[in-house]
Formats: structure tokens, sequence, C-alpha cells
């Protein structure tokens, strides 16, 4: 069994900082979280339809303040969607893996469409997806040992938070009225604290998921094989 903090194990049976999903588990948990059409899973996929129109109303009508609304309504069902599946029990692997890749979908449409539109630096762009290309190799290493997707860190929540707050005040931000100029200072301030912390939650991932493969191939050599344990 994998072990938790100080040698206990955790919630899943996972090693820390993955999520479980054993092959072979028919208990009534494992039912449950394999659940598809829940209410915050509704919410997840409603934010997911929105990518593309928010994609679109940046770059082809330039409708800022309609893509604004929906960055803002995005942001409400993100936080609506995890208090719901706590409040009505709805918790499942879907919605694990679903909210954090929507996340992660909104703040590339946002990246690209700034690029393209001179709002952003494009450096800044390809560092950030610099970071998604090494963690997506990292996962390739770490299904090869047996392990799912990285839980996501408090850090990684923190960087998401900003850059989502980031991106609306820098629409806001383009111009030259009072609230342009208001805007400004507190959009570069989210931007800077977001862009660090995504590229320190970045490295945070990268550490534990060596310690991960380190770990697993040091008890490979002292027990017996059993079967992997995988977990977004």
């Amino acid at each position: 069994m994998a072990m938790g903090p100080e040698g206990r194990p955790n919630e899943q049976g996972a090693p820390d900082g993955f999520l479980s999903a054993q092959l072979g588990d028919t208990s009534w948990t494992a039912i449950k979280q394999d659940r598809i059409l829940t209410v915050p899973n509704l919410l997840s996929f409603l934010r997911l339809a929105g990518v593309p129109v928010f994609l679109w109303l940046l770059l082809v009508p330039r409708a800022d303040v309609a893509a604004l609304l929906i960055l803002v309504l995005s942001g409400i069902t993100d936080w609506l969607d995890g208090k719901l599946a706590r409040w009505l029990d709805q918790s499942s692997r879907l919605g694990a893996m679903l909210d954090p890749a929507v996340d992660r979908l909104y703040i590339a449409a946002t990246l690209v469409a700034f690029a393209i539109r001179d709002i952003v630096p494009l450096w800044l762009v390809l560092v950030l997806f610099a970071r998604e290309i090494v963690l997506g190799l990292a996962l390739l290493v770490l299904r090869h040992h047996g392990f799912g997707p990285y839980e996501v860190h408090y850090l990684g929540k923190a960087a998401t938070f900003c850059l989502l707050y980031a991106f609306p005040l820098l629409l806001l931000a383009q111009g030259t009225s009072t609230v342009s100029l208001i805007a400004q200072p507190v959009a570069y301030a989210f931007t800077v604290w977001g862009c660090a912390l995504y590229l320190w939650s970045g490295l945070l991932y990268l550490w534990q998921g060596a310690r991960a493969v380190l770990g697993s191939g040091a008890a490979a050599g002292t027990r017996p094989e059993t079967s992997g344990v995988s977990s977004e």
C-alpha cells in the first residue's frame, strides 16, 4: 500500500501528490467516484464549451466586454462546481481531471489571444507553454511507472487564481480612460504573481514526480512486484 506523510497511507492509497484509480476496485466508493452526469461535471462541460466562444470573441470581433463576461462566468462556475461537489457529495475522478484541464484551456486560449493582440509579450507565452510541455512529458514518465496525473497543489490553484484575475484586468487596462489607468498596476501585479507561481508550482510537480519515480524504483528492488497505482 502506498504511504502518505510519516508513513501513513493517504486517503485513496496513492502516493502523496497523485490521484488514485486502482484497477479492479469495484467498491461503492469507486463506482460513485466514476460518475459522469453530475451537476459539477455539467458545469465543467459548460465552461469547456465556452472556451472557443471566448477565443473567437477576443480575436474576431474583438468584443472584449462579451469575452470578459464569459471569463467572469467561467470563474464563478469554477468556484461553484467545487462547492457543489462537496455539498451534493458528487465528487468524481472525471471532475478531478476536467476542472484543472478547463482552467488550463482558458489560460492557454487567453495567452494566445493576448500575444496576437500584443497585450502580453510573446516570450512570456512561450515560457508558460514550455512549462506545460515539460509537465506533459513528465506525466508520460509517471504513467510508465504506474502513476497517474498530479493532484492539483495549492500553489497551482493560487497561480490559476492570479492569472484568471489578471486576464480580465489586462483587458480593462487597455486604453487611456481612468478605469484603464487604475486597472493597469493591479493587472500587472496579478500577472507577475500568477506567472511566478505557475512556474514555481511546475517545479514542485516535477520534484514530486521525481520523488515518486525514484521511490518506486527503490521499492521495486526490495519487495515483490504489485499492481500499479494510477490516478488529473
